[in-house]
């Protein structure tokens, strides 16, 4: 028996999303705002040729990454494999997709956490939301993204920041919380301003650390990028969503394993550019 009534919650999550879906104008303005970001990221990437965007990236990824032979053949042969198996323009529809989302994450992340670790009050508040942002199952993001932003890539790509951001900001906050006091003491008696002891000081130390958290929400925007498939979201995640509808094991395994070299790219990437911030 129940001793108090059900709590009509799924009924005023639908009267409050309802009364949102009346600011059009708004939505409308992101919605070709994001659009704009996905279509000039895959202009930029569409432009050369596939065997010079190829040898590009392989050569960026030699001269940045810090000269490893290893990690720039794996780059080589993990992209002509993509090539290969036919999924050269699902890549880079994928990529299009994860790289607004994390600029995106990062833009709107760096400042709250940076915020988050000037003033304690607002870590209490943001760390519940973060928990809470984090932990609620992706599948439901995909719900209020079509809600508000119908069907296609830019659902995909609000879902992906929601969904990925929370490691940029927590790894900010925690990575200026981390400086040491004495060298905060220091520039303090050197007399700097808020902003010179910010941007001289706490960032570039806390540099590593919030490279970390960067890599982190670009991997888990990747995933979400694929599970938003489901909501029209194109690239290498459609491939796998179809796959999975024929019951074809083969389509899928090729479809996953180009995800999978993507992934692993993007993330010894990242991490050789945090390891670059280190030394």
């Amino acid at each position: 028996m129940e001793l108090l009534p059900k709590l009509p919650l799924a009924a005023w999550i639908d009267a409050f999303v309802e009364w949102l879906t009346n600011a059009e104008f708004f939505f409308d303005s992101l919605t070709s705002g994001i659009g704009w970001i996905i279509s000039s990221i895959e202009a930029i990437f569409t432009l050369p040729p596939t065997w010079l965007l190829l040898a590009i990236i392989v050569l960026l990824t030699y001269f940045l990454a810090g000269r490893k032979i290893g990690l720039t053949l794996f780059v080589l042969l993990g992209l002509f494999l993509i090539d290969n198996l036919g999924f050269w323009n699902d890549m880079i529809l994928t990529l299009s997709i994860v790289l607004t989302a994390s600029i995106i994450s990062i833009v709107i992340g760096v400042p709250i956490g940076i915020w988050m670790a000037k003033k304690g009050l607002v870590e209490n508040v943001v760390k519940p939301v973060l928990d809470f942002m984090q932990t609620m199952p992706a599948f439901v993001y995909l719900i209020p993204a079509v809600a508000f932003f119908g069907i296609g890539m830019v659902p995909g790509v609000v879902a992906s920041v929601i969904f990925a951001m929370p490691p940029t900001i927590r790894f900010t906050n925690l990575g200026i919380r981390q400086v040491s006091t004495e060298v905060i003491e220091a520039a303090d008696a050197f007399g700097s301003t808020g902003s010179q002891k910010l941007f001289k000081v706490q960032l570039p130390m806390a540099k590593t650390t919030i490279m970390a958290g960067i890599n982190q929400t670009i991997m888990l925007a990747l995933s979400m990028v694929v599970i938003a498939s489901m909501i029209g979201a194109q690239g290498l995640g459609t491939a796998v969503y179809f796959a999975v509808g024929r019951n074809d094991a083969g389509g899928g395994f090729e479809a996953g394993i180009a995800i999978v070299v993507l992934a692993i790219i993007l993330d010894r990437l990242t991490q050789s550019f945090g390891s670059k911030a280190k030394q």
